[in-house]
């Protein structure tokens, strides 16, 4: 009986030091991954039993100024903003103020999609799920990059000239505009602004002290970081995004320190206090976030067996070898970050990052999900940077293509009458762009977004393409010009070069025509 006992107990105190992470393998993985990625600061947290027990910044907040990243350090979290927009949409429906399948045009009248049905039917629901029926981020070129002077009514007047890809709640196509739109619905119904709402209903009760939902809400900006971009093999500092436009999608500015406190209250299903006496919102509208709504195409979990993938209301949801994962990413120029939450372990995760490498995130998280949960994989940093350049190689091959054709044809001094693909032309919902020649260079120039200025190159026929003068952008375009039945350049499309451009250039939902 006795020896029972004691194998009973050995066995249990066996089980619980493996489900853990020292601090010594944290900072080894940590510090490999900043190394293999290239990435000056990390913050990471991890959440068990209801308790913060592990927050820790490395490296540094800005590579000019030296300054350490530690657990109170802000940064951008992006699109894990998203949470709190559905939450906030949640409250309302607590207040009974709203219902989720209420029609959007209910509150905002102007609103207007694709076709008279899909305005008629589209819910609050609707703006949360991805399956509107528009592609991977449709119309995020006027939110991205910063610099543009679009505004939310510009995108509920603009989103109606958007064409979908594939029918109304039919697959799963990720946006970020039907979230600035619900933030203006929160806005319509509470009589506050979004901004508000969300501070004062999650940010407050949990005493999110140095939290705000924009970096223009900031009290305090000290102990920040800065964001960084790879740019011609060289590390470089650029501006932070602060368009309030992307506040309800992706405006939360945190620290590890504060947004482990709405980690703690999802795992606690919407409670907090001391003795989880208190609730930002109810039980029901805790499941109906947490329950799956969208079916999602099941990619990018390896190494891990997952038997489905699926986005609830501002998260998304999968299994783990078995584990049920919720979970969301965000990102901005420069800054990527990663909460996750296995709430069957009361398991919380988050990393936080000032370089646009989603790779690094993972290698830190996927380490922590091992140690935690029992799996036995090979190293994530070594895979995942194995991977990462592999991808890296690919684009390259493909860029420099179009660019050594570019060369070749202006080393061959070939004429190209640039002329004729000169003047003024306008999209539905971007706005016009001008193409012009000046002291011997063709230049295209958003009016809207200036940050998309840059020189159009030749490459072939009707297919040119334009270099920004912004190398931190990463996205340089297909400029594809078309022509009338006389040959008259009456238009143009793009698309990106690369195929490691960041979804929300959309310029393949861009149709100009030549203004006249």
């Amino acid at each position: 009986m006795k020896k029972t006992l004691v194998a009973t107990l050995f066995l249990i105190f066996s089980l619980t030091t493996f489900a853990q992470m020292t601090e010594a393998q944290l900072d080894d993985v940590v510090e490999r991954t900043r190394k293999a990625f290239n990435v000056p600061g990390i913050a990471v947290g991890i959440i068990k039993d209801g308790k913060l027990v592990m927050a820790k910044g490395y490296g540094v907040t800005n590579i000019k100024t030296q300054e350490k990243v530690d657990a109170n350090t802000l940064f951008a979290v992006a699109s894990n903003s998203k949470a709190m927009t559905a939450a906030a949409l949640g409250i309302l429906v607590d207040q009974k103020k709203i219902q989720w399948d209420d029609k959007v045009i209910q509150y905002l009248p102007e609103f207007k999609m694709y076709n008279d049905y899909v305005t008629k039917e589209f819910t609050i629901r609707d703006l949360l799920i991805h399956k509107s029926g528009l592609g991977l981020g449709a119309g995020d070129l006027m939110i991205w990059p910063d610099g543009h002077n679009f505004t939310p009514k510009d995108i509920i007047q603009n989103i109606q000239y958007l064409k979908p890809v594939s029918g109304f709640r039919t697959e799963y196509d990720y946006d970020n505009l039907l979230y600035i739109i619900a933030g203006e619905v929160v806005a319509k119904v509470s009589g506050m602004s979004w901004n508000e709402f969300v501070e004062k209903n999650l940010m407050e009760p949990l005493e999110m002290k140095r939290s705000a939902t924009s970096w223009n809400r900031l009290k305090d900006t000290t102990n920040a970081i800065v964001p960084h971009v790879p740019t011609n093999g060289k590390l470089e500092v650029i501006k932070r995004y602060k368009n309030p436009i992307f506040d309800a999608a992706a405006g939360v500015q945190t620290s590890v320190n504060d947004w482990s406190k709405w980690v703690i209250a999802q795992l606690n299903r919407g409670k907090y206090g001391s003795n989880l006496e208190k609730q930002l919102f109810s039980l029901t509208t805790h499941n109906e976030m947490w329950t799956p709504q969208t079916i999602m195409p099941i990619t990018n979990v390896a190494p891990y067996n997952c038997h489905f993938k699926t986005y609830g209301l501002g998260w998304q949801l999968t299994d783990i070898n078995g584990h049920l994962q919720v979970s969301h990413t965000g990102g901005l120029d420069g800054i990527v970050t990663q909460t996750i939450l296995f709430p069957e372990d009361q398991l919380g995760i988050i990393v936080f990052t000032n370089q646009q490498s989603g790779s690094a995130f993972n290698a830190i998280s996927n380490s922590i999900k091992d140690a935690y949960l029992g799996f036995n994989y090979p190293d994530h940093v070594t895979a995942l940077s194995t991977e990462r350049k592999a991808k890296e190689n690919n684009a390259d091959e493909i860029t420099d293509k179009i660019w050594a054709q570019v060369t070749q044809n202006e080393t061959n001094k070939i004429k190209v009458d640039y002329s004729k693909v000169a003047g003024e032309f306008k999209d539905p919902w971007f706005g016009e762009v001008t193409i012009s020649s000046t002291k011997g260079k063709t230049i295209f120039t958003s009016h809207r977004s200036p940050r998309l200025t840059g020189t159009l190159h030749w490459v072939e026929g009707d297919h040119y393409a334009v270099k920004w003068y912004n190398r931190s952008l990463l996205a340089d375009a297909h400029v594809y010009f078309k022509r009338d039945s006389s040959g008259k350049i009456i238009g143009f499309t793009m698309e990106a070069i690369s195929p490691l451009t960041d979804f929300s250039y959309d310029f393949q939902d861009l149709n100009f025509s030549k203004v006249e």
